[in-house]
């Protein structure tokens, strides 16, 4: 038998819905508990008149959504970016299957799913951190939005030229260990560049905001972002060596072919 290029998108769908369900359950039981505690600060601020220690803030004003359908439009939304990343992730996965590191596909998509959560979430939140609702100028909205687009941007390409420079030295340097020391030190350099010469957030945290909420909501929005990509390696994984277990024979996966075993 032979596995299809479908094939394979079909096992990232269905893994990526799993992972946005994944992430819609860790929103529920972890970030929303942290989120109501930043709207107490925001009713708060409301009730005097949207100020904090005689300095303006923002905050106090009426939501056009209720709190549940808030949370309920979270949820869906998390299940239709799931699903997106999967299948994102099964067209990688199959255009780089045979240069991924790990023991079979459930290695290789652990592998992948780890440089991913790298690469898309973890830089961007080290450089532009998350904020509760009670922190952050509407003003401002778009420049951190442009900010984040370019650090995850950097850290997508940092996980693409990385591997390049691994290929090119393969054939120039003897070692595997000396190449994967010069691969660890060329990966550092780039993430130092990145986090040291492209500006911070520009939102400063109002003094009304316990540090605690504001790490707490960003630590709580990391384990989210985790939880997707723990499960879309896991899933996508999974589903792939079970259709290997499947077959009487090892096909190969490449995108837009199917090679028989």
């Amino acid at each position: 038998m032979a596995v299809g290029f479908g094939s394979v998108l079909r096992r990232g769908a269905l893994a990526g819905v799993l992972a946005g369900l994944a992430a819609a359950l860790t929103i529920w039981l972890v970030v929303e508990p942290v989120i109501r505690r930043a709207l107490v600060i925001e009713d708060l601020r409301g009730m005097h008149g949207g100020h904090a220690a005689g300095v303006p803030l923002h905050g106090g004003d009426e939501p056009l959504v209720s709190r549940s359908a808030q949370v309920v439009g979270g949820a869906v939304t998390s299940v239709v970016v799931g699903l997106a990343v999967g299948v994102i992730f099964a067209v990688v996965f199959a255009r780089l299957r045979d240069r991924l590191t790990g023991r079979g596909d459930l290695g290789r998509s652990l592998v992948l799913a780890t440089v991913g959560f790298g690469a898309v979430t973890l830089l961007p939140a080290v450089k532009i951190p998350a904020n509760p609702p009670a922190v952050g100028d509407p003003a401002t909205v778009g420049r951190r939005t442009t900010l984040y687009a370019v650090v995850l941007l950097l850290g997508v390409a940092i996980a693409v030229v990385v591997p390049m420079l691994d290929r090119w030295l393969a054939s120039r340097v003897p070692v595997p260990s000396t190449r994967w020391a010069i691969d660890v030190v060329a990966t550092v350099v780039l993430l130092v560049l990145v986090l040291t010469l492209l500006p911070g957030t520009p939102d400063q945290v109002p003094a009304d905001v316990p540090a605690d909420v504001v790490w707490d909501f960003r630590l709580a929005s990391l384990a989210q972002l985790g939880a997707m990509w723990l499960t879309l390696g896991l899933a996508f994984g999974l589903l792939m060596e079970r259709g290997e277990a499947v077959r009487p024979g090892r096909a190969r996966v490449d995108a837009g072919t199917t090679v028989s075993a």
